[in-house]
């Protein structure tokens, strides 16, 4: 593996023929990634927003069987505005995979994965809470750092510094 980063889908593809969860995707939902990076050792695959849960199943059952974490990144201007992103492991494998989901800020949702990895039940709260971002299928969506009466997101760009007044 050479020490620069692999930055295209083609790249990680060729350098990671053995990667499990490339190939348990390609496999089972061909086109599902839509792009790839490989960077310090680390995995990034981007999968299309409506397909996040059909590929968390997937590589759950070529391995990963951890969920790490949920978080997002705001990047405001740019469209799409939120990226989400889900940390894996396999402890079977010794690798780790992040799986990034790209969400437009016109409808700021995607599919929860608490029906796969019941871990992500807080994380997608928080990211709700904090972000503004969705999750379809979650089973108690509700504020879990700010206060119910809260008004807005506040780690969304846009958000006013001091609050809303």
């Amino acid at each position: 593996m050479a020490n620069e980063p692999l930055m295209s889908k083609e790249a990680v593809f060729e350098a990671l023929k053995d990667n499990s969860a490339i190939q348990a995707l390609e496999s089972a939902a061909p086109g599902v990634i839509t792009g790839a990076k490989y960077d310090r050792n680390e995995l990034t695959l981007t999968i299309a927003r409506d397909s996040i849960r059909r590929a968390c199943e997937i590589v759950r059952a070529a391995g990963y069987n951890f969920f790490s974490d949920c978080t997002c990144v705001d990047w405001y201007p740019s469209e799409p505005r939120f990226q989400v992103t889900y940390h894996l492991l396999s402890h079977r494998l010794k690798q780790r995979v992040r799986l990034c989901v790209m969400v437009d800020s016109s409808d700021p949702s995607v599919e929860s994965i608490t029906s796969i990895w019941p871990a992500a039940n807080y994380y997608e709260r928080e990211v709700w809470d904090l972000f503004g971002v969705r999750f379809h299928g979650h089973p108690d969506l509700r504020r879990i750092m700010m206060p119910e009466e809260w008004e807005g997101h506040p780690l969304q760009k846009t958000y006013p510094v001091e609050g809303y007044r």
